[in-house]
């Protein structure tokens, strides 16, 4: 027995050598004579990979789909690892990077986010709105149906591919009943909303014009609103089961943040930058207060008229201001994306924390709203390199996009923007101070020290005048998205320090070189990069490796 044993496991052995010979003989031919070339197919495999086959029209998130495709998968890897980057370009060795972090976030959601099996919010299907930045935040399932895509009336073409697309809803609903087996007490709970909002959003399809006396597509959402509730209606009963957290520990935090977003600090150094700069923009608050003291405070606009002339004056100053000090160059589209996103009035009563910030002046908003600046531009003028040209998986651009969006808040301030009403500055404090709340509280919780209540609470109780304490529906979103997208929360204060040091990097070396630092050079490099986490545009523009320094 113990011969015929050794036989079989020698065996083994030799036929796992031969195989993984084989796969690393075939990674090491990748076209031999243009390796980036080679990268550049290879990324266009591993998209085509990344997106899953079907099961009954509806992607395939079952145990059996991810183990069946796994050998696939580590092929790709193996391909990846050998490509020689040795005297590329840093440009090259960054387009290398974010495929490995692709691959690390898909490798990773397989083995520890796993979406399809704690997270009902995942199977929410319709989205109704574009989202601010390159892609839907938060883990979201493949072949959704963008209903803001649609003109309507629908020509014949766009009602044929509408009706094609929401016929897959009771499919992944029904998918959703069996792959969904975790534990995650807090996320199981919140995401019940997410998919009962879905209900409502595919009636409201039928009021859009041409559609209320189309049969066809009523049956269609019809049928979608049936499996909804039916949906909706398992998961109330199921949530009575659910006892586990929802966060993903410290030690997968780390893992997650180093080798997907690739950030070059762990969970404990990001609460200590997200400290200091709670602490700093409630001192830089309190200054901003006294030295502002004898001046008339803020007005609200308290009427849709006021909140009009409010919005077209607030346009003009900040477009006006950006052009004509050089912070930045402006693209003859970014007019026209800016306004498409005014902030519309609300009642006092009915405001939530943006929505109070912009009845006051929504400027430092409408800094944020840089966000349509950089959306318009993949839309007018998508950049050539096809890893760069469509929004990166797994929300690795965050540090980037809500990290540029909130350092230019600042950036403008300190740049001149409201010099003549500086009681404006008290708000972009105010922003700050939220923003690094709400992400402070939702590390607490990714490392299951605080549930998603405990963190609304820090989110909450820190946000300066009480403006978190309105509208509680902005809290809930919040700290939902952030406890489903591991490091969301966290993004915008750690993207803004990524990339603040860049700019300091940047000055630095233009100093040793006697020659002046622009901050529209800066802006408009950053720009030219693309939608890439914060480490790589800092690596690009300084030559220094923050993340591989770590």
């Amino acid at each position: 027995m113990k011969s015929t044993s050794l036989f079989i496991t020698s065996l083994f052995l030799i036929v796992l050598v031969f195989t993984n010979n084989n796969i690393s003989a075939q990674a090491k031919t990748i076209n031999p004579n243009n390796q980036y070339e080679a990268l550049i197919q290879l990324f266009k495999d591993w998209r085509q990979f990344e997106n899953p086959p079907l099961l009954n029209g509806a992607p395939d998130y079952t145990i059996a789909s991810f183990n069946r495709r796994q050998p696939a998968f580590i092929k790709l890897q193996h391909q990846l690892n050998a490509i020689d980057t040795t005297g590329w370009p840093i440009k090259n060795k960054v387009d290398w990077r974010i495929v490995w972090a692709e691959m690390n976030g898909y490798d990773f959601n397989r083995r520890i986010l796993k979406p399809w099996q704690r997270d009902p919010a995942f199977y929410k299907s319709l989205w109704t709105s574009r989202s601010d930045v390159p892609a839907h935040e938060g883990p979201t399932m493949h072949g959704i149906t963008d209903s803001w895509k649609y003109s309507f009336p629908l020509s014949a073409g766009d009602k044929a591919k509408l009706i094609a697309s929401l016929k897959v809803i009771p499919s992944i609903n029904k998918q959703a009943k069996i792959n969904l087996t975790g534990n995650a007490k807090e996320l199981w709970i919140a995401g019940i909303r997410d998919i009962r909002t879905q209900s409502e959003d595919l009636a409201e399809i039928l009021t859009k014009p041409g559609c209320a006396t189309d049969k066809e597509l009523n049956q269609v959402v019809k049928e979608g609103i049936a499996s909804t509730n039916d949906l909706v209606a398992w998961l109330e009963k199921e949530s009575l089961k659910k006892t586990g957290p929802s966060g993903i520990g410290k030690e997968n935090y780390n893992w997650y943040q180093k080798n997907v977003h690739l950030v070059p600090l762990s969970w404990d150094q990001q609460v200590i930058l997200l400290k200091r700069e709670l602490t700093r923009a409630w001192a830089a608050l309190k200054l901003e207060e006294q030295k502002n003291k004898n001046l008339p405070l803020l007005e609200l606009a308290n009427s849709p008229e006021a909140n009009d002339v409010l919005a077209e004056k607030s346009f003009n100053s900040l477009i006006t201001f950006l052009d004509k000090q050089e912070i930045m160059t402006i693209k003859p589209y970014f007019d026209s994306a800016i306004r498409a996103h005014k902030v519309d009035f609300y009642p006092a009563a009915q405001r939530n924390f943006f929505q109070i910030t912009a009845a006051y002046d929504p400027r430092p908003l409408y800094s944020h709203f840089y966000h349509w600046f950089e959306l318009s531009r993949m839309d007018h003028e998508p950049l050539e390199n096809p890893i760069r040209r469509a929004p990166l998986l797994y929300n690795i651009f965050d540090t980037r996009n809500e990290g540029l969006a909130t350092t230019v808040e600042e950036t403008f301030l300190q740049a001149g923007l409201y010099e003549n009403n500086p009681r404006v500055k008290e708000i972009v404090y105010i922003m700050l101070a939220q923003r690094a709340a709400r992400g402070l509280g939702s590390l607490y919780a990714q490392a299951n020290l605080l549930t998603m209540e405990e963190a609304g609470k820090i989110h909450s109780g820190y946000t300066p005048r009480g403006w978190m304490k309105t509208e509680k529906k902005l809290l809930i979103f919040e700290q939902h998205l952030f406890m489903r997208q591991p490091g969301y929360g966290s993004s915008y204060i750690v993207g803004k320090y990524l990339l603040e040091n860049a700019m300091a990097e940047m000055a630095r070396n233009k100093e040793l070189q006697n020659k002046s630092f622009s901050i529209k050079e800066f802006l408009d490099q950053i720009n030219e990069i693309g939608c890439i986490p914060s480490s790589l545009s800092a690596w690009e523009i300084s030559g220094a490796d923050l993340w591989k320094e770590q």
